[in-house]
């Protein structure tokens, strides 16, 4: 039994409704619930970031940094969250320096508290800049490690990383389990050995998606984890998180302290309940996205990975290779120098190995994202690429010396800025530009049209 007191992150905001609905829950629909998830006593709320900003910009009609205050408007009294590509901010990219800075104090001057900083591949050198200036701000910095199993992501390749992101003055670690992988074993046995290493608070975040979550959580509280990161249970399992009453009375009956309101959690589960049956209903929640898939521990590709190729295939008309794609997956990543599966490099890896099925020839046909992969624009890989798929995809094209974003140009704020014109309105819409220019622009147009309506319509009840 122990006393300790352990945190509860909620994500229903984020990555709930990002792993099982695609992120479609719009802003009208959390509002009148706010209030009360303030009230709970949450360590934080992840409520922004990841695919949020691009979803409300491009399906829900929303400006993400509009959204962001009226977050910080009705939870005032609660750490709100975001989740930080590093290099690529919410993209799928490398951005400049500067770029990265802005969109940094942007966020926190906006409301966010804590930045969970993460990378696809594990390379510290494209969090130092994002985690620097989150600091300079007075924002919780969280450094988050990317999970995943093969030869080189060993024990102590984690604790070496944990010790980097504690030098650059990262506020806490955060354990990010995107596939649902990480078995209470294996758990416990990386939170002991980061916990023996670096003295900072240790956040574990994983998903339902092979049914160890529950139990990975627990072993993991045992060893030392500070907080976990959970869904109110109408958005729990499946692909999302463990459910945030059940392991709230699960840990108070173990003997940890958890300072959050139960007769609370129910009630904003209750609130959750019809809003989850309406989109079960309209087939946005598709059942599938609620299973559990044991094999995931064997392919370990994410659940947005699975949708995602089967997609592909099913454009291409090619959904019978599906099986034949789910066993190149892994080769692909072995090649590549087994890239964690999260975005960008799930997509990448994907990809390619749907390209390799399809053509009947490993790597006859690359993308642009690969070649510039193995050329080193996204960073360091884990273990060095295979040399001879290396040479055969770069052909002439030489590989980058040191760090890719230091080669990018240092104008793109001022540029986008002229681009936009009086379409943008503050620094927050260039961003948006920036990080999402068609779809970006297309909002701020349809902005400018219902603007110009409303004072049309102002104009002839005056003349009235």
């Amino acid at each position: 039994m122990s006393n300790r007191t352990i945190g509860l992150t909620e994500t229903i905001l984020r990555d709930a409704s990002q792993s099982l609905i695609a992120t479609r829950l719009s802003f009208d629909k959390m509002e009148p619930i706010l209030s009360e998830l303030d009230k709970a006593g949450y360590y934080s709320i992840e409520c922004w970031g990841g695919a949020t900003f691009d979803v409300c910009l491009r399906f829900l009609d929303e400006d993400p940094w509009e959204r962001l205050r009226k977050f910080k408007a009705a939870m005032p009294n609660t750490k709100l969250q975001m989740l930080f590509r590093g290099q690529n901010i919410l993209g799928y990219k490398h951005y400049p320096d500067d770029i990265v800075r802005r969109f940094v104090r942007a966020s926190v001057r906006n409301g966010i508290d804590i930045i969970r900083f993460f990378d696809a591949l594990n390379d510290s050198e494209n969090l130092k800049v994002a985690v620097e200036t989150a600091v300079e701000e007075g924002a919780m910095a969280s450094g988050a490690i990317s999970y995943t199993t093969s030869p080189v992501h060993t024990l102590d390749a984690y604790v070496k990383l944990a010790k980097e992101l504690q030098a650059m003055g990262v506020s806490t670690i955060c354990i990010k389990d995107m596939a649902g992988i990480l078995t209470p074993a294996n758990a416990y046995n990386l939170v002991a050995a980061i916990k023996d290493a670096v003295d900072l608070p240790l956040i574990v975040h994983t998903h339902c998606t092979t049914g160890m979550a529950y139990l990975t959580y627990l072993k993991a509280v045992e060893a030392g984890a500070d907080v976990i990161d959970t869904a109110i249970s109408p958005f729990s399992g499946g692909t999302s998180q463990p459910a945030t009453e059940t392991m709230c009375v699960a840990l108070k009956e173990l003997g940890y302290n958890v300072d959050v309101d139960e007769k609370l959690l129910y009630k904003i589960a209750d609130y959750f309940k019809p809003i989850r049956a309406e989109y079960i209903e309209d087939g946005t929640l598709n059942p599938i996205s609620l299973a559990t898939d044991a094999q995931g521990l064997d392919h370990q590709i994410p659940g947005g990975m699975l949708s995602n190729l089967l997609s592909q295939l099913t454009m291409l008309g090619a959904i019978d290779k599906y099986e034949e794609a789910l066993k190149e997956t892994p080769r692909v990543r072995a090649d590549l120098g087994y890239p964690p599966l999260v975005t960008p490099t799930s997509q990448l890896v994907g990809t390619q190995a749907v390209q390799n099925v399809l053509a009947g020839e490993r790597y006859k046909n690359v993308g642009q994202e690969i070649r510039a992969y193995c050329r080193g624009e996204y960073g360091r890989t884990p273990a060095p690429i295979d040399p001879e798929i290396r040479a055969k995809i770069l052909g002439t094209d030489v590989p980058v010396e040191g760090r890719f974003a230091a080669t990018l140009p240092t104008d793109t704020f001022e540029k986008a800025e002229a681009e936009l014109g009086d379409m943008a309105k503050s620094e927050e819409d260039v961003l948006s530009y920036i990080a999402f220019p068609p779809v970006a622009e297309a909002f701020f147009k349809a902005r400018k049209e219902r603007e110009e309506q409303k004072v049309a319509y102002s104009i002839t009840k005056v003349e009235e």
